[in-house]
């Protein structure tokens, strides 16, 4: 097995993994909020599809990075329930 085999196999897992905990989340009354993660603070991949994992957004408040929030409060913390216009 050569070195990208063991990174791509560790990355799946780590993704299917978190993919469970973020499901979870989801089912405890939580919204997407697009718009409100700091940079390095997103929950998931971003709506554009520069990246797939939590934490890789590289700017504060872009329209396309998420975070879970608790439900009803998205839109009050000056977040929207939609990405914006995918690029």
């Amino acid at each position: 097995m050569t070195k990208r085999d063991l990174l791509l196999a560790a990355t799946l897992a780590a993704v299917a993994t978190m993919g469970g905990n973020l499901a979870q989340a989801a089912e405890a009354g939580k919204d997407k909020c697009y718009g409100i993660a700091k940079a390095g603070a997103n929950d998931c991949a971003n709506a554009t599809g520069t990246h797939s994992c939590a934490g890789q957004n590289k700017t504060d408040n872009d329209a396309n990075e998420w975070k879970y929030v608790a439900k009803g409060t998205c839109e009050g913390m000056g977040g929207k329930l939609t990405a914006a216009a995918k690029k």
